[in-house]
């Protein structure tokens, strides 16, 4: 079993025809993601890597059904994006679109609330890596040859520190489950509550490791969250120990503004519940390797 993605996920890519879009979608292909359609307005009618084009998202999901969509589409045009995929009855969406205004943004959360609990979508990003269950499938920009298969989840709002992670890990023998990218803006679709709850539901994650950086309360409400429900280990990293508060630092929530939000902070709020913080980033694998239970998760 696997979180958001697996061996079956019916996956359509918005803005298949263009470079970008075509180059990550020629991996996910190759990796055997069940890639089945494009989406390009005005396009319809046409082939990009022998799947068919379709000018909206609705009409890709009733000639396909298709029930994941990889965003590929330049920040002017993302939320339409997103809205219109959440429209179309778009189970998971992962937008990996950097730049998108926080004004564009908080009107798609506002539309997301519109839908009852069992239609909404659930929206990955943006400016994020994306997802991926190894052995089965993944949406976006990683590279897939550094996850091996296994029973450990990582969370991260860092691609970069989630590639290291993975890694690091399979150094060690240590494989993933599913590695979920929820993105480094402000105002993002998923957080890391949201996805440690999966990872709590899912039989075939035994351990999770929890990526996150200065900026934001989301590492404080992880925290809080594992504290009170969490019943598999935790291990984390927060990246930023030298940061100065005040002053953005790579992603636009990288920027600490008030209590709890610098990485010295994060780092003890996430302590204080028990969870083992990685001092630094070369240790992260080594970290999971300490919270793992007795059988070791090898590759």
């Amino acid at each position: 079993m696997a979180i958001l993605i697996d061996d079956t996920t019916r996956v359509l890519v918005q803005g298949l025809s263009g470079r970008i879009g075509q180059f990550h979608t020629q991996e996910m292909i190759e990796y055997g993601t069940t890639v089945v359609a494009g989406v390009t307005p005005g396009k319809g009618g046409t082939t990009a890597l022998n799947r068919p084009i379709f000018n909206t998202v609705r009409e890709a999901v009733e000639e396909t059904g298709a029930e994941a969509s990889l965003l590929f589409v330049p920040p002017a045009a993302a939320a339409d994006a997103m809205m219109e995929a959440a429209d179309a009855g778009i189970k998971t969406a992962v937008c990996v679109t950097d730049g998108i205004p926080a004004q564009d943004m908080m009107r798609v959360k506002r539309f997301l609330r519109r839908f009852p609990r069992d239609r909404k979508m659930r929206l990955i990003g943006p400016n994020c890596a994306g997802i991926i269950s190894p052995g089965k499938g993944f949406m976006g920009i990683m590279p897939p040859h550094i996850y091996t298969q296994g029973r450990v989840g990582i969370v991260g709002r860092s691609g970069t520190l989630g590639y290291e992670a993975a890694s690091q890990m399979q150094a060690l023998g240590i494989g993933v489950s599913s590695s979920i990218g929820i993105g480094g803006d402000p105002i993002n679709g998923s957080s890391f509550k949201d996805i440690l709850e999966l990872f709590e539901q899912d039989p075939d994650t035994e351990a999770v490791m929890m990526i996150g950086e200065i900026g934001g309360p989301q590492e404080a409400e992880a925290a809080a969250y594992i504290r009170d429900h969490m019943t598999k280990p935790v291990a984390a990293y927060i990246a930023g120990l030298a940061a100065p508060k005040g002053r953005q630092m790579g992603h636009a929530g990288a920027i600490i503004s008030a209590f709890g939000e610098s990485a010295q902070e994060k780092v003890a709020l996430l302590s204080a519940c028990g969870i083992e913080v990685a001092p630094n980033p070369s240790s992260m694998g080594a970290t999971v390797a300490r919270v793992l239970s007795p059988t070791r998760d090898a590759a």
